[in-house]
């Protein structure tokens, strides 16, 4: 190889290492976006006074019932799920799985932001309360889907359904349905020892946890965006490029 074909595959291999740090750059700056859009969602949710999502069901009740807020109560209950994380996978568990703590820390903030911007949003009739109940899981829906398309970090909720799946062998979906279903139970054993009756639970957390799924497909179908976000995830050459 001449002098003039090194320096011409140098500069190539430089362009191409430039180019995937850009597009690296762009994929955690989507996912950031669809994280603080997710808060956004469920703050709309639980702002329906409906009930909120499964995954926010524990932190909520215990809002209301106890001095920290909303968001300080999420960080805590996602920073377990990390620990658990760490405990069941053990030496599988990869050290840049660490960085969901921080993801943790800006969704948990953002939740009780979204909460104080939509401090105007108190609805007080029955449709009210619905529109705004689908309206959040519109807005949860896509926040999860620009949060996924990037095939970066996970969130610790997802994070630790991901786990059990692994530990178990049992399919991630199948996982994900029990995992729901413990959080609300859980949530409701809460509410009644704290309320004596059931308090921040409702029809909307059963229709959510039901609804932003299939929203999210939809999204991912047929809104362009999406689409676009995902394939920064492939190289030149249309191979999955690594998140780190």
């Amino acid at each position: 190889m001449n002098d003039s074909t090194a320096s011409t595959a140098g500069a190539a291999s430089g362009l191409r290492a430039s180019l995937g740090g850009d597009r690296l750059a762009r994929r955690y700056l989507w996912f950031i976006l669809g994280v603080a859009i997710n808060s956004f969602g469920v703050a709309f949710i639980t702002k329906a006074a409906l009930g909120t999502s499964p995954i926010s069901s524990i932190p909520y009740v215990l809002d209301l019932a106890f001095a920290p807020t909303f968001g300080e109560f999420t960080f805590i209950l996602n920073t377990v799920y990390v620990v658990l994380q760490i405990v069941l996978l053990r030496r599988d568990f990869k050290p840049v799985q660490l960085l969901q703590l921080v993801v943790n820390l800006v969704f948990s903030a953002l939740i009780d932001v979204s909460m104080s911007l939509l401090f105007w949003l108190d609805p007080t009739t029955l449709p009210l309360q619905v529109a705004s109940l689908l309206g959040g899981c519109a807005i949860l829906g896509f926040g999860i889907a620009m949060e996924v398309a990037p095939n970066v970090i996970v969130v610790p909720g997802e994070g630790i359904v991901r786990t059990i799946s692994a530990v178990t062998r049992k399919p991630f979906g199948t996982c994900k349905v029990a995992f729901d279903v413990t959080l609300v139970t859980i949530a409701a054993i809460l509410s009644f020892a704290l309320f004596g009756r059931l308090n921040g639970l409702g029809v909307g957390t059963i229709v959510s946890a039901l609804l932003v799924g299939r929203l999210c497909n939809l999204i991912n179908l047929h809104v362009p965006l999406i689409a676009r976000i995902a394939r920064l995830t492939r190289s030149a050459h249309g191979a999955p490029e690594d998140a780190l």
